[in-house]
């Protein structure tokens, strides 16, 4: 079984509007947030062993805050193609994950990954699945299982939701 794991990128700052926005940073909820995030992941056993990260700041400062609350230390790949890409375009990407890596984290942005995420389900509590299409907002996690055991063989709807998960699922 291999898991993939789809992580929005933190809450960012509009507060320089000169800075490309490759470069915008979190903001103190993004910053907040995120390490709120990797906890959760902790606790319910989401252990990735690969990371690919868009190189953004924002995906980075957001995987910085994750990765020490993490109960393992994964391999992490930082890809520029991962900024904004097309859900098709992150699909190629999960397909050339080499076998060895059976729990995957991607970090990236939105509308794509939450694109990415409606087209690889195709089962799940249908709770989860409603929250999904209805919105993904920032720091929002989705874990999706595949009976497959190549990343190669993942498919559109070939996955079950398992875990639709927001910070707002964690304020207390």
């Amino acid at each position: 079984m291999l898991t993939l794991s789809l992580l929005r990128h933190a809450k960012s700052s509009w507060t320089n509007p000169t800075l490309p926005d490759r470069e915008r940073p979190l903001n103190k909820r993004g910053q907040k947030d995120a390490p709120r995030m990797g906890k959760a992941m902790a606790e319910r056993g989401i252990d990735p062993e690969l990371v690919l990260c868009s190189s953004a700041r924002r995906t980075r400062d957001t995987l910085d805050l994750v990765l020490p609350e993490l109960r393992i230390e994964p391999k992490v790949v930082y890809e520029d193609a991962l900024y904004h890409a097309s859900p098709a375009e992150m699909l190629q990407m999960v397909h050339e994950i080499q076998p060895g890596a059976s729990r995957v984290l991607l970090v990236g942005h939105n509308p794509e990954l939450q694109a990415l995420a409606l087209d690889l389900t195709g089962s799940g509590p249908k709770h989860f699945r409603d929250r999904l299409r209805e919105k993904y907002p920032t720091a929002a996690l989705a874990v999706i299982n595949f009976a497959s055991g190549l990343w190669s063989n993942v498919a559109v709807n070939s996955g079950t939701l398992n875990l639709f998960l927001a910070p707002r699922d964690m304020r207390a």
